[in-house]
């Protein structure tokens, strides 16, 4: 009996109708939080209250089909999707109102969202490649640091006199080049400086030329590098591996030999 369970709500997790009906039910969740931020009549705030008692059911009802669907039960939550889909079902089941855990709750509802995630694979790799990504980044952004910091100080020690409210010392020279970087009106700061110093110019320049460009180029080659990667490892997941399908023509062949006999 539980077998056949088993094959049924598997065929059901793997129905296109069902994934679409759960990311139907995502963006409803999405609106129904976002409905909530407005002042709603008596009426509507009724109307919220019994929706999301039906997706927090429907993401229960979800996450136990694909939890007695799974083979291997042990390896469930082992995988990171899993385990948060989990904890924001569990957490969802906490009831709002009066409850010290109300406003944990709330909070926990509004990530509901976040399981369109899980739901659409290309999205999984999408993150999953900017997580593996960050070791990578971390170097850069040290290196982005440094250099920041370089011409942070540089640019306290010169331009402190000509603007202390942009180059007052070093934390707030950071917070200037960042704007200089962000190119936020970064010509008002540089002919500011140039009516005193004609090759600050040159300040800027070679600042903007290392962090807007280099580093940049150098984040997004990692990331796009990495999310390739992560694609070539969702496609090899898909495709059947030679022994699965030894196995499979086996199963073909004895089928075979069985009907001839």
């Amino acid at each position: 009996m539980y077998e056949n369970l088993k094959i049924k709500l598997n065929s059901l997790k793997n129905n296109k109708a069902f994934e679409f009906t759960v990311v139907a039910v995502i963006i409803i969740s999405a609106l129904e939080i976002g409905a909530k931020t407005f002042n709603l009549p008596d009426s509507a705030i009724s109307a919220t209250y019994i929706l999301d008692s039906f997706i927090t059911l429907f993401f229960l009802f979800e996450i136990s089909v694909r939890f007695i669907a799974d083979d291997d039960k042990k390896q469930f939550f082992k995988k990171g999707w899993n385990v948060f889909d989990t904890l924001v079902v569990a957490i969802s089941l906490i009831p709002i109102d009066d409850s010290e855990m109300a406003l944990l709750a709330r909070l926990v509802r509004v990530f509901r969202v976040l399981r369109m995630v899980s739901v659409v694979p290309e999205l999984r790799v999408l993150i999953n490649s900017l997580i593996k990504a960050l070791p990578q980044l971390g170097y850069v952004v040290l290196l982005m640091f440094i250099i920041f910091y370089i011409y942070a100080a540089v640019g306290s020690f010169i331009f402190k006199d000509i603007n202390p409210t942009l180059w007052g010392d070093i934390a707030i020279s950071m917070l200037t080049l960042f704007r200089i970087m962000t190119f936020e009106d970064w010509t008002d700061i540089q002919y500011e400086t140039m009516e005193v110093y004609p090759l600050s110019w040159i300040f800027y320049l070679t600042f903007i030329f290392f962090t807007a460009f280099a580093f940049l180029n150098m984040v997004i080659g990692i990331v796009v590098n990495v999310m390739e990667e992560e694609h070539r490892s969702a496609k090899a997941e898909k495709e059947p591996t030679l022994k699965e399908l030894q196995d499979e023509l086996r199963e073909i062949k004895a089928l075979l030999e069985q009907r001839d006999s």
